[in-house]
């Protein structure tokens, strides 16, 4: 499903060039739970930045589905995160002005979703989370835990084939990092693919495969 070859990514340092990522070969399987560990500054969020196609790599190829991803135009780009990646953040990325509802919509409005069926997504992927109750709140009146299960609502809602997650349990209580691992798992189950970075080692051990990286290269 997805085929990185030979990735490089620098990054500009007042010091000098740093490299972020040091020729990096990955595969990830149609339905696989893909977790990758490591210290931070090793890679790990950068490596979701080039699955996510927000950050174009300085050399090496990117396949999904067969597609050469870094040979799409922008519009393309931005129709292929719509609608085959959903990326959730670690810090929630929600907007504070925003209710539930309309966080989650969001994404659907971009793509010129109709209203009937954005209405249906938002609230079968609210049921599917557990969250439904909290449809017309905003994010300051929800827990750190309904956050994270609103940022994965609006990926839910997307219908998206791959999740991104970066560090979705950083923030949470171990209560709810279970029950976010718990989703995660059931998402999985569903058909979706599923590529996590967690500094945990047991949520690393809730996927079906787990990677190491260290200074930008994936450890075997």
């Amino acid at each position: 499903m997805i085929k990185l070859k030979n990735i490089r990514v620098s990054y500009d340092k007042e010091v000098g060039e740093s490299e972020a990522l040091c020729g990096v070969n990955l595969e990830i399987d149609k339905g696989e739970f893909l977790t990758i560990t490591g210290k931070s500054g090793c890679g790990k969020t950068t490596l979701l930045k080039v699955l996510c196609a927000i950050k174009k790599p300085d050399s090496g190829e990117y396949f999904y589905n067969g597609t050469n991803i870094l040979s799409l135009k922008e519009k393309e780009l931005c129709r292929f995160r719509n609608k085959s990646i959903g990326f959730i953040a670690q810090h929630f990325a929600l907007i504070d002005k925003m209710t539930v509802y309309d966080n989650v919509e969001l994404p659907l409005k971009y793509r010129r979703i109709r209203h009937a069926e954005r209405r249906e997504r938002v609230f079968d992927a609210l049921k599917v989370i557990g969250i439904e109750q909290a449809v017309n709140k905003f994010p300051h009146q929800l827990s750190g835990g309904e956050k994270q299960r609103c940022a994965i609502a609006r990926v839910l809602a997307q219908d998206a084939d791959v999740i991104l997650a970066d560090e979705p349990t950083g923030s949470l209580d171990e209560k709810n990092t279970r029950n976010i691992v718990t989703v995660m798992k059931r998402l999985n189950s569903s058909g979706r693919t599923i590529v996590l970075v967690t500094h945990d080692k047991d949520v690393a051990m809730a996927g079906t495969r787990n990677i190491n990286m260290r200074d930008g290269r994936i450890m075997i």
